[in-house]
């Protein structure tokens, strides 16, 4: 089938600022290899809802939106539980996974109903979520200041209240490729700051 018979592969015009539909559909293949050589850290965002059950999940859309207030994105799968909970309790915490919470951001991505039984947390106050103690390295406390569905995800604005280390310099689980790694362990790397 050409693009003549097709016209969803035809791009009419210029494209308009800001416009989804100018880029063609019927290429998630394409989507996926573009951002599996995109390696980004592991978290798993947390949350508990109004029923006071904690809910996460694993994700990689993460990023640094402001300094000036402290704020960050994820982008989370519209229907899913762990994003109705953060709507409906309106805050979150972010746990940035270490080089050895592989099992961890598998069991948080596997939908597994006990998954919270199987690690280690707390949710005490004034945590905005539970805190995965011996899965991750740093943990961010956020309350949701604005979210916007885009596509099949809803992307969440935090606002970030509180910032913890939990122990020494481990080194942060990497996702991209379609597997886990992490740096490599040597004194050569170079330490830059490329938040804008």
């Amino acid at each position: 089938m050409t693009s003549e018979q097709h016209p969803a592969h035809q791009l009419a015009g210029p494209p308009v600022s800001g416009a989804l539909s100018a880029v063609p559909r019927e290429q998630p293949t394409d989507f996926r290899s573009l951002m599996s050589g995109f390696p980004t850290g592991v978290t798993v965002v947390t949350t508990c809802g109004a029923d006071g059950i904690p809910r996460g999940m694993t994700l990689t859309s993460l990023c640094s939106v402001s300094l000036d207030p402290p704020v960050l994105l994820v982008c989370m799968r519209t229907g899913s539980p762990t994003l109705d909970a953060v709507l409906e309790s309106g805050s979150f915490a972010v746990n940035l996974l270490h080089l050895r919470a592989r099992t961890t951001a598998e069991l948080f991505a596997s939908g597994a109903p006990d998954r919270f039984d199987r690690v280690s947390w707390h949710a005490q106050a004034p945590a905005a979520g539970p805190h995965l103690l011996e899965a991750a390295h740093t943990i961010a406390d956020c309350s949701v200041t604005a979210h916007h569905e885009v596509g099949d995800h809803v992307v969440i604005m935090g606002g970030v209240m509180a910032v913890s280390r939990l122990g020494g310099d481990q080194y942060p689980l990497l996702y991209g490729l379609c597997r886990f790694a992490t740096w490599p362990e040597t004194d050569d790397l170079l330490s830059y700051d490329f938040i804008s």
